[in-house]
């Protein structure tokens, strides 16, 4: 039986002390009968389902302080106008 292993870091944002070291946990996909492309799309779950792949998009570009603040604001007034649409709208009864 092979095994498939990535050493996976995530770190806590954000850090209470840059020379602390980062825990590290490996990421393991036994790959038995099913073969590898199972096991790949396996991987590629477990990488999805702790974030990783979403800190890598996020870490691509540098984005600068302010364009992070104004992202983040546009986001939340998303989220809000959102919120306020689904609580107008009637709930019927079933």
């Amino acid at each position: 039986m092979l095994a498939i292993s990535e050493k996976v870091c995530h770190i806590p944002r954000p850090l209470a002390n840059p020379t602390e070291s980062v825990q590290c946990k490996p990421l393991e996909v036994q790959v038995g009968d099913k073969g590898i492309e199972r096991a790949i799309k396996h991987l590629k779950r477990k990488m999805a389902g702790e974030g990783i792949l979403r800190e890598l998009k996020r870490r691509r570009h540098y984005m600068k302080p302010s364009v992070k603040k104004r992202k983040k604001m546009s986001e939340a007034a998303r989220r809000r106008r959102k919120r306020l649409k689904t609580d107008e709208l009637p709930r019927t009864m079933a």
